[in-house]
């Protein structure tokens, strides 16, 4: 349909006065917080880069992801209604029934700052809105099925396959870290790179998303020198309303720990079994890397200078493996064993040539040990759910249908002179280059129609260098 000239030109006087609307009801403070903020858009990625004091750079945060906040509020409310027959604002109480006396006043504000900013750009969002999210993976994961008192039966949380290398395993003896998250392709969000400069505390680079005060993925860089990853463990059984938000606790260390030690005690002390995940941090100054294996009722820390970890979303701690999880170690037909596997063979091809460029080739591997050649799937490093006939897995695992739009969404790469210079690469979408078509694939699939006007295509992206000089 083609507008007449008149109509096109006072629809342009309408959208742009709108924004400048929009602009003047900011106060002389509002406009001087945004000033100091960017958002720039690049191959996929949304940069932020936030600073200042909490309400500030929250205030920052909301107002630059406005829209983004709220289709990440549509797209929650949607599955998980799907998920439970229960409203977002049941979760939304509980959460702040359980959380909000734990949350430290710093990260309370910012997250308050977020909801003002938002709501001056033109998002409905409370507060409560906001620790929600931040705090999904833990109420949605972990809290709800564990208060459904139904023999706590673990569910798949999620996926990610994960390495932090150094010494002897590397090119030049210092750190390599690579991460790619997996998710359910309909609720990704986490196209997000947050250049934090707080107040106080050290800088932190780390993929995001809307709203998030902490990664969530996770991957990150500090100005301490301090860097992480994780890996979910999987069919994880437990909880504890009275301990500390895992996503307090990891942005807490990730703000204000200056080594490992610190790193640690911090993710440990006051753990309340959310989000129950195996930590691969670095401190690239000593070279020195962790694995920090974290449950509810046990936990595990490796440390070495000299060697790596792997992450594949099964737990190597003998304890937490029989007493909280119900998960397998041995059998490669399933997704998580077949990628430790995997883990082993490609660091016995590597060892002591691992760099950034080596990382990504690892994050694209497409080698399934149980079929014994190439073949992108569940089962293989670069996940494709969505590329899967006939899954195996079980009925407690949600993904595990044919076809199921899930796995690897994007790849993250840092050495240790990258992490000093405060810097990363990325790649937002799969590793291999295999794009996601979500029109074509509704059309071929269509037991999933009711992801309709959620699933989102992604397309083939080139790897990116993002970094805290972005601004």
């Amino acid at each position: 349909m083609r507008f007449p000239k008149r109509i096109f030109f006072f629809l342009l006087i309408v959208a742009v006065g709108a924004s400048l609307v929009l602009a003047a009801d900011l106060t002389r403070e509002e406009q001087a917080w945004v000033a100091k903020a960017v958002r720039e858009e690049s191959n996929g990625w949304i940069f932020l880069h936030i600073e200042g004091k909490p309400f500030a750079r929250g205030f920052q945060h909301g107002y630059l992801l406005a829209k983004e906040i709220a289709e990440s509020l549509r797209v929650e409310k949607y599955f998980n209604w799907r998920d439970t027959a229960k409203e977002w604002s049941f979760f939304v109480e509980q959460t702040l029934k359980i959380f909000a006396s734990k949350i430290d006043p710093e990260f309370r504000e910012e997250m308050e700052g977020i909801a003002a900013g938002a709501r001056k750009a033109g998002t409905d969002v409370s507060y409560g809105d906001i620790v929600l999210l931040n705090a999904s993976s833990e109420i949605f994961g972990y809290w709800y099925p564990w208060s459904q008192k139904e023999g706590g039966r673990a569910q798949k949380t999620g996926g990610c396959s994960a390495f932090i290398a150094t010494g002897k395993a590397t090119v030049d003896g210092h750190i390599v870290m690579a991460h790619n998250t997996w998710s359910q392709f309909a609720t990704c969000s986490s196209n997000v790179v947050i250049d934090l400069l707080p107040e106080n505390g050290y800088r932190i680079l780390m993929q995001g998303f809307p709203a998030g005060i902490h990664s969530g993925t996770d991957f990150f860089i500090c100005s301490s020198g301090f860097v992480g990853t994780e890996t979910t463990i999987d069919y994880f059984n437990g909880f504890d309303p009275r301990g500390i938000p895992e996503f307090v606790r990891i942005r807490k260390a990730m703000q204000y720990a200056a080594n490992l030690d610190e790193s640690l005690k911090i993710m440990i002390d006051g753990n309340n079994g959310g989000y129950a995940n195996t930590w691969l941090f670095g401190d690239v100054r000593t070279n020195e890397i962790a694995r920090l294996e974290l449950g509810l009722k046990h936990h595990s820390v490796e440390r070495t200078r000299d060697g790596f970890y792997a992450g594949s979303n099964i737990t190597q701690n003998i304890p937490l493996m029989r007493e909280e999880t119900e998960e397998d170690f041995d059998n490669i037909n399933y997704s998580d064993i077949a990628r430790r596997v995997r883990w082993l063979e490609l660091f016995d091809k590597w060892m002591g040539k691992i760099d950034v460029e080596r990382g990504k080739l690892m994050l694209a591997d497409h080698y399934d040990v149980y079929a014994g050649r190439e073949l992108p799937g569940a089962r293989t490093i670069c996940g494709h759910w969505e590329l899967e006939p006939d899954p195996a897995g079980s009925s407690r695992d949600a993904w595990a249908k044919p076809y199921y739009p899930a796995g690897a969404v994007d790849g993250k790469v840092v050495d240790a002179r990258m992490a000093l210079e405060m810097a990363f690469w990325a790649k937002w979408g799969s590793s291999c280059d295999i794009p996601f078509d979500a029109k074509k694939f509704l059309q071929e699939h269509r037991q999933y129609d009711y992801l309709a006007g959620y699933l989102k295509s992604r397309p083939t992206q080139p790897w990116t260098v993002f970094n805290s000089h972005s601004k």
